[in-house]
């Protein structure tokens, strides 16, 4: 899947300057163990670290065309990259290697910008084009893979992680209000673009930058429109089952070993389903892998966000579907362990037990497999979140994750609160994702609110589940393919009816329907259950008795945003500290502010108010 760094300036010559890019393409060497590589000239710094997935004895990058009129430092997977192959030596495109990284070069050499929009696939790149002294940065269409970006000085350096910029001895690590604010109002569903970071951004998903002497130009290749749905409720379910079983198999394309997530819900359930069938075909059996906690669920109490243990159901559909499955047992000590290497991953706060539970999952994976499918997203298309339901968010005015529901924003320090304005933060944000909304004329008001909430968790929602994904799996060097991500299956599903993706408040009506014939019915039935929390009471008490050590010790840098007296009292009256998530546990709250502390002083941050 790989990571890519770089550093352009038109002002300055950087061929002396080889030593900063290869330690800022060294801080990427989890995402990409197999091989490093570095591109220069006088203006452009590219570097690349790959993890060997299509062509393993070539592709190495960055890669240039003959005569280095164009370079590419390329992450991420082209699913259709073989189509376009052929496309482009119809055309006369000579190729020398069989990797989907030079079906991108190339299709950039025959089509400039226009062959972006050709990409079917998870990608970040950059295209360097010395003929005219140019900058691409491209990101996929939901933002699978991440790419950030600074501009410095008479440049602007880009890498794979934030970490990659950081490297950069002209950038340092500051937070500012706005950072503040993404922390603690908007953590569930950041704004796109935003890179936490003063003056770093992400390139949004679905857009290619294109960066010169005179400036930057920001490109949209790809957005969802709204436009009537034909099909009915029957041809609408044999058309998503067409289409996730062609997107599944396409996915399957890999000279490295590969398997599944499968918790036993719906999703992870269909993409197994779909992929085993297809690999059965060949001789071969799926691996398949999920976590569970030492003790089995003892203590579990269901909610709204999480209905039901997972693993019975993981063990029930590897029976029926016949993988090969492996089940990671975690034990609270076990996650307060990889706090460091989770942060390390992210390079910023996460979700505490849910991220370090996932880290220990994907290590074990990598020991089977270097590429994995997992069926993340299909809440966001098919409207299997408690929000999508419940009428006191539907008619709620802001985010519907947010309705009644209160916020780590509560415990800031009153000057804080008073600079960051975090209510008027979200309610702006919001007010912006509306605008964006694509409207269908004629929709009823009901169907209207359906639609605006399914765009609101398609590109606000699930980027941050995208993102935790990808920086925790790629810090085991693990590739992980999103199969409900591809633009076909959600351009479609996206202007199906809610009356027909929903049947009497039931979430992901239309994709049960549609997998019926291929899962047991007790999976198919089973309502949403999230990635599980730790129940266990022990993990509770160590989180709590680390909270209260930094009340004590009194020189936490988080306390320099936090309320430390309002956080006390909430300890000492047994009461959970509000969660910056929307599917909170009692444990949510003070993992993420264990974390804040974590990251910065690990990260020595500078707060600037």
């Amino acid at each position: 899947m790989c990571g890519i760094a770089g550093w352009i300036d038109w002002t300055q010559d950087l061929q002396t300057q080889r030593q900063v890019i290869d330690e800022m393409t060294a801080t990427l060497v989890r995402r990409g163990p197999d091989a490093q590589g570095v591109w220069t000239s006088c203006h452009a710094l590219l570097g690349h670290r790959r993890l060997s997935i299509i062509d393993l004895a070539h592709g190495a990058q960055p890669m240039a065309s003959s005569g280095d009129e164009v370079v590419l430092t390329y992450s991420g997977e082209v699913y259709n990259y073989q189509v376009l192959r052929r496309d482009l030596q119809a055309l006369g495109q000579i190729f020398s290697t069989l990797s989907d990284t030079e079906v991108v070069l190339r299709a950039y050499l025959q089509w400039g910008e226009e062959a972006f929009a050709r990409l079917n696939g998870i990608f970040a790149f950059a295209l360097w084009d010395e003929r005219d002294q140019s900058l691409w940065l491209v990101r996929d269409r939901f933002g699978v893979k991440p790419l950030y970006y600074s501009l410095n000085g008479g440049g602007v350096l880009f890498g794979s992680e934030p970490k990659a910029i950081l490297a950069h001895p002209q950038v340092q690590p500051v937070l500012d209000a706005s950072g503040v604010a993404e922390l603690f109002a908007l953590s569930t569903a950041p704004t796109p673009g935003h890179g936490i970071y003063q003056g770093v951004h992400q390139v949004k998903p679905g857009h290619a930058l294109r960066f010169d002497v005179n400036g930057r130009q920001d490109r949209v290749y790809w957005s969802l429109t709204a436009h009537a749905h034909a099909d009915d409720p029957h041809q609408t379910a044999r058309e998503v089952s067409t289409l996730l079983r062609r997107v599944v198999e396409e996915q399957l394309v890999a000279d490295v070993p590969l398997g599944s997530l499968l918790s036993g819900g719906l999703d992870s359930s269909a993409i197994t389903a779909y992929a085993a069938d297809a690999l059965k075909q060949h001789g071969r059996q799926l691996p398949t892998f999920s976590v569970d906690f030492t003790g089995g669920g003892q203590g579990f109490v269901p909610t709204p966000w999480q209905s039901s243990w997972d693993e019975p159901y993981a063990q029930l559909a590897a029976a029926s579907l016949q993988t090969r499955h492996t089940t990671l047992q975690v034990a609270p000590e076990q996650v307060l362990e990889q706090e460091l290497a989770v942060l390390r991953a992210r390079d910023l706060p996460g979700w505490g037990e849910l991220d370090s539970s996932l880290y220990l999952l994907f290590q074990q994976v990598r020991q089977h497999a270097t590429v994995a499918l997992s069926g993340e997203s299909a809440d966001e298309v098919f409207g299997g979140y408690p929000f999508f339901h419940d009428p006191q968010a539907l008619a709620y005015d802001g985010f519907p994750w947010l309705a009644g529901k209160s916020g780590l924003w509560q415990l800031l320090r009153p000057e804080v609160a008073t600079r960051v304005a975090p209510e008027e933060y979200i309610d702006r944000r919001y007010r912006e994702a509306l605008s964006e909304v694509p409207r269908l004329e004629g929709e009823s008001p009901t169907e209207q609110r359906q639609r605006e909430v399914t765009y609101l968790a398609l590109t606000r929602w699930l980027p941050a589940m995208l993102d935790r994904k990808d920086r925790i799996s790629m810090a085991v060097g693990l590739e992980v393919r999103v199969p409900f991500c591809d633009h076909r299956l959600v351009d479609y599903v996206w202007n199906v009816p809610w009356s027909i993706r929903s049947v009497a408040g039931e979430g992901k009506t239309l994709l049960r329907n549609a997998t019926r014939d291929d899962l047991p019915g007790e999976i198919v039935e089973r309502k949403k259950s999230g990635f599980p929390a730790n129940p266990d009471p022990r993990y509770l008490e160590l989180l709590r008795d680390k909270v209260k050590k930094l009340l004590i010790e009194g020189d936490s840098p988080v306390f320099q945003l936090l309320d430390a007296r309002r956080v006390g009292e909430l300890l000492e009256l047994g009461q959970p500290l509000p969660s910056p998530r929307a599917s909170s546990s009692p444990t949510a709250g003070l993992a993420y502010l264990l974390n804040l502390d974590q990251w910065l002083r690990q990260y020595q941050v500078d707060i600037r108010l």
